[in-house]
Parts: structure tokens; sequence; C-alpha cells
């Protein structure tokens, strides 16, 4: 078992030199990635990685020059010559290399790197007691809906969190909460999950998209997409974070006030569950 990558189709070492100094995601953060699970040697939910990767490279107007078969094809192949049965792989398209200047070059072709590295489970703790996590100014662009290499604010916002001994960094833009700096966030009020809206100021989480549409019509659970503010949270009777890394990771503190006396909630602990059957259906049949 070994950590491998993958440069336009070939490869790699992961100890072998190969971005060029010029690359446009080295020089710009001028590309897109996303983050792909892998549970007993298989992707989970690959497809809708795969559909937001190219909806990121159309917002950003890099052009496609791999198809989805050949996209998933690369996935199988590093799982394989990696023999890494439980971890995950990143894939990061650029616009290209080119020399440095702020407009696209012309007749440049886009760079895929990808990365296959073991990861083990989810520390359980975390997910049975449930985590602390800070709020955070929100102090990112507004298109925080591409899934694009500029992380900077979300980098130090998560740094922000390990300083504080907490799980994740929450951000709050004016009045309301947005997601966390590598998850989405969800409350519970009066039996009703909300989350904010998937607009331009959060990132639509694929763990966020199998909660609204698949696990809560399954549990019969109501979710709001609808913005709220600080003291909303702070009166939460559950709050929870989704994603492809956190899975779905309960919050028992928020900036040091208990969530529900600082226990994991019913509601978060049915959607764990269900999310736990839905890996077990989809990579251990």
């Amino acid at each position: 078992m070994r950590e491998l990558g993958l440069v336009n189709g070939n490869l790699v070492d992961m100890s072998d030199s190969f971005i060029p100094m010029e690359d446009r995601g080295h020089q710009f953060g001028d590309g897109v990635y996303e983050v792909t699970k892998v549970y007993n040697g298989r992707c989970f939910a690959l497809r809708p990685h795969l559909d937001r990767l190219y909806q990121s490279l159309r917002a950003i107007r890099i052009p496609a020059t791999y198809t989805f078969e050949e996209l998933v094809e690369f996935h199988e192949l590093l799982i394989k010559e990696s023999g890494i049965t439980e971890g995950a792989i990143y894939l990061q398209i650029t616009r290209g290399v080119a020399p440095r200047v702020h407009s696209f070059p012309e007749q440049v072709v886009p760079c895929l790197t990808m990365s296959i590295r073991p990861s083990g489970p989810i520390n359980p703790e975390f997910k049975e007691r449930g985590v602390k996590i800070i709020l955070i100014p929100d102090e990112r662009w507004l298109r925080c809906d591409i899934k694009s290499l500029n992380l900077l604010s979300n980098v130090l916002g998560k740094q922000q969190a390990k300083e504080a001994h907490c799980f994740e960094a929450v951000m709050v833009r004016g009045d309301h909460v947005t997601e966390g700096t590598s998850s989405n966030f969800f409350v519970v009020k009066d039996g009703v999950i909300w989350t904010h809206p998937a607009t331009n100021l959060i990132l639509k989480g694929i763990t966020r998209s199998i909660i609204l549409e698949r696990l809560a019509k399954d549990l019969d659970l109501t979710i709001l997409e609808k913005p709220f503010g600080v003291p909303f949270v702070k009166g939460a009777e559950e709050a929870f974070l989704s994603g492809t890394s956190t899975e779905i990771m309960p919050v028992t503190s928020i900036d040091g006030v208990a969530v529900n006396n600082g226990s994991v909630g019913p509601i978060t602990r049915k959607l764990q569950l269900a999310y736990a059957r839905l890996i077990d259906e989809e990579c251990h049949r």
C-alpha cells in the first residue's frame, strides 16, 4: 500500500517533482478541486463529486478536457495501483502552464493532478460525544459556491480553530452564519433542521446534498434552507457539521457554550446512523 499520484493521466510517485513553476494553479490559485472518500476500495458518491467538478470548471471558464468516464477510470486506477482501500483521492485541475499574466492565456492546456492517500476512520470519540467549534468572521470572496483553489481564508480560519483547541471554525457573514472552513453547518430548533441556503455564499457540499435530498426524506425530517444568526445558533437544540472527510459530526459546544447540555441530540444521531448505512450500501455490498 502506498501513496500515489497521477498527472494528466500518467501515474507518478508522490516524491517526484512534476508541477512546473508557471502552472497557474501554483501562481494564481487558478483552478478547482474535489476530494472523494474511499471506503472498502470504492469511491463514495463519486458521480456528484464529478458533476460538481464540471460545474466549477464552467464557472471559472476552464475547458473540460477529460470525460466523466476517464475521470472515473483514473480514480479506479489509483485505488488499484496504490492498494489503498480506506483513504481519500484529491483531484485538481488548473488552467495550465503559461507565462505569468493575469488574463487567460491562449491555447493553454489544463493540467490534471490527482493523488491518493490512506486515511483512518474518524476519531470515534468525536462522533460519539461531539466536537467543539468557534464562530469567526467570514472574510472570503463572494463565489464560495465554486470549489476553487483559493482557500487562504479557510486555512486561516482552520488555524484559529486549532489554536482554540476546537474541531472547526464556523463563519459568520454580516448577520448570518454561513458554513465551516471545510464543512457545512446545521442546527436543530423545535425539531426542524436549519442550514444556510445554497447561494453563492456557501459551497453546496456533497454530504449536505445527501442529507437534504435523501437522508432527511428517508427519516421524515424537516429541513429549512434559510439564513439564521448567531443568537439562533446559541439557542439551538442540536448542531452538526457535514463534509466528505467530516461525514456527519455532532457539535456539542459553540464558543464555549454547551449545546444540548453537551450531549449529541437524537436527530443528529439518526442522521449519523443513516449516513453510515448509506456508505455500507454503496461501498460494502
